[in-house]
């Protein structure tokens, strides 16, 4: 039998990419999915999809960098399901000013809450009935970019995945022997909706070569299935070609920049 079956799974992000197909991954074999996003009609379509193919699969709408909305979550997927066995931290989101001169607070402030507090909150939620269990796992979608921050993915991006990892770690190093297994995967590119918000969107031949949705999916579904004697504490899913991004590295580094720059930018070039 799977180590899967039946087991309850909570993923956030669940509406499109790496989330998605994390979540068809759980569901065809045999874990109850919990599809977790902001948007609820998002949710159901991809809910809907999977309970066609036969799968267990449950939606529910937050805004999961608020604590009462995450704590209202928890409670509500704990009372439905009895308990939630594997907590997969995906949701993400990047700043559309990438160079930390130009970046306002509150763009800052919003890529942190996404990227680092919800997963805080989450953990935090479900971290007294995984302790008293003495088992659970936390999985937990970092980015290359924390041990190779760049103008590429922004300041604020590379900080708070690189803070999310820490988070990892600290969790990995406190509550081992308390039967928590906490996992940080560091994809590099992946081809997911995020792409569209770059600076320089990437066209179609360059998303074929990077790492897809379904590669990231089957790095979750890995560190999830292994006995639970097992853990594996991070994971880098990279392409396997290295392009050249210097071209979007520079776009980058002018994006939002303020129109006094200008000149600046044109001296550059």
């Amino acid at each position: 039998m799977d180590r899967l079956t039946g087991k309850v799974v909570l993923i956030t992000g669940a509406g499109s990419g790496i989330g998605k197909a994390a979540a068809a991954g759980f569901a065809a074999r045999g874990a109850h999915v919990i599809l977790v996003g902001r948007r609820q009609a998002v949710l159901d379509e991809v809910a809907a999809s999977l309970i066609a193919q036969g799968g267990k699969v449950s939606a529910y709408a937050a805004d999961i960098a608020q604590k009462t909305e995450v704590e209202a979550l928890v409670t509500w997927a704990i009372a439905e399901r009895g308990q939630v066995d594997i907590l997969v931290n995906n949701a993400g989101s990047a700043s559309k000013t990438l160079n930390a001169r130009w970046i306002a607070e509150e763009e800052w402030d919003q890529v942190q809450d996404v990227n680092m507090k919800a997963v805080f909150l989450l953990t935090q939620a479900l971290l007294p009935d995984m302790l008293a269990r003495k088992n659970g796992t936390i999985i937990t979608v970092s980015s290359l970019a924390a041990l190779r921050p760049n103008l590429l993915g922004g300041a604020a991006y590379g900080a708070a995945k690189a803070a999310v990892r820490n988070f990892m770690t600290y969790l990995h190093n406190t509550f081992r022997n308390d039967g928590i297994r906490s996992t940080c995967i560091l994809p590099g590119e992946v081809n997911t909706p995020i792409m569209d918000n770059r600076a320089n969107p990437p066209d179609q031949v360059i998303r074929d070569g990077m790492v897809q949705p379904e590669d990231v999916a089957e790095a979750i579904l890995l560190c999830a299935s292994l006995p639970a004697r097992t853990v594996v504490e991070e994971l880098i899913v990279a392409p396997t070609v290295l392009r050249d991004l210097s071209g979007d590295l520079e776009i980058s580094r002018w994006k939002n920049a303020p129109a006094a720059c200008q000149a600046e930018r044109e001296k550059s070039e």
